[in-house]
């Protein structure tokens, strides 16, 4: 099954959203931000991505600038705080096979669905 964590509001997650669906049309679209995500799925997304958990977070939203900039956090928090404010995650994340993407572009997802 090939899932991707999408935020219809973001044109880039809109743009691989549809790009995925070209390949692979019965995959599973999880709008995070309306429906949540724990911190156990990030921390298995971010495992299947092979990043830290900064790597996932969106620097350029206020909510980041405002509250989390020049703080440190532990992997553990990170988990957290992307749980909390799920609109600092980046997007679209495709996961097929135990496997993960940041698809931007969206032709980054042909590393896990092709």
């Amino acid at each position: 099954m090939t899932t991707i964590y999408h935020n219809p509001k973001c044109r880039k997650s809109r743009a691989g959203l549809a790009y995925v669906k070209t390949i692979v049309p019965e995959a599973e679209v999880k709008e995070y931000i309306r429906e949540g995500i724990t911190a156990g799925t990030i921390r298995e997304i971010i495992q299947m991505l092979g990043i830290v958990p900064f790597d996932l977070v969106r620097t350029q939203e206020e909510f980041y600038k405002e509250n989390l900039k020049g703080k440190e956090f532990s992997n553990e928090e990170w988990y957290s705080i992307l749980s909390e404010n799920p609109r600092l995650i980046r997007r679209p994340i495709v996961v097929k096979n135990g496997r993960a993407v940041i698809a931007d572009p969206p032709e980054k997802a042909d590393k896990v669905i092709k």
